[in-house]
């Protein structure tokens, strides 16, 4: 686990070994959320399409689209979907997918993304934010993307406040990730990088404080599964002018 907690140290550390890990399980990618969620991992994603509620003809961008999922249930409600994501491999296999040809697939980085500004009138993200080096230059993209009142969505695992339920969740997810990661990769570590990377996530209320503070609006958590997961919802402010942080 050393190994492990020395790669996630720093932005600079994190980067490379984020880039390996998800060429490496690419193809065990749909198979590894299915078996961590017990199958509930495609409600949970319709459920952010919903929430997302595209305009015929939108103009939706989801970040880090992995194998396709939520852009193709975004593009089944009517949206005109970009895909993009850092592992080519994923790509390849979304584009295999029945659908595909209803969405545009594009290689590249969340924190610098290749599209104009006000480009977008909705960007989402599945189990995105939580694994980029840095969070605060991607919230940047994503609302230098969006047009003002465009909506984000970002579906991901929580951080339990409460200490005993977050020690019970972690040590789930590092015994399942382990057992995982020795069966299908013959390294422990493969999948015990959830958990870890939980640990140094500041969870959705988190985010939804960052995005307030970021130049979004009516920003809301979701919980799902009893808050062991959540969709953080928020809205781009009319302004440039970022707003500062609301009370709690």
């Amino acid at each position: 686990m050393t190994g492990l907690r020395g790669a996630l140290a720093t932005a600079e550390t994190k980067a490379p070994y984020v880039r390996r890990l998800f060429h490496t399980i690419a193809d065990r990618y749909d198979l590894i959320t299915r078996l961590l969620s017990y199958g509930r991992d495609r409600r949970w994603k319709a459920r952010l399409a919903d929430l997302a509620h595209p305009a015929p003809g939108a103009a939706a961008l989801d970040l880090a689209c992995g194998t396709g999922d939520i852009a193709f249930e975004l593009a089944r409600r009517g949206a005109r979907v970009t895909g993009l994501d850092l592992t080519h491999r994923m790509l390849q296999l979304a584009r295999g997918k029945a659908g595909a040809g209803a969405v545009r697939f594009v290689t590249g980085d969340m924190t610098a993304l290749p599209f104009p500004d006000d480009s977008f009138d909705l960007v989402t993200t599945g189990y995105g934010i939580r694994n980029v080096p840095r969070i605060e230059p991607a919230l940047a993209e994503i609302r230098r993307v969006l047009r003002p009142g465009g909506l984000l969505l970002s579906l991901d695992f929580d951080r339990p406040s409460n200490a005993l339920v977050r020690g019970v969740y972690l040590g789930y997810l590092t015994i399942v990730g382990s057992a995982l990661g020795w069966v299908l990769h013959r390294d422990p570590d493969t999948y015990r990088y959830i958990p870890e990377s939980i640990r140094r996530y500041p969870g959705a209320a988190g985010i939804a404080a960052m995005l307030r503070s970021d130049g979004f609006d009516d920003a809301r958590v979701i919980p799902l599964l009893g808050g062991l997961m959540a969709i953080n919802m928020a809205t781009r402010v009319n302004s440039t002018t970022p707003q500062l942080p609301i009370p709690n």
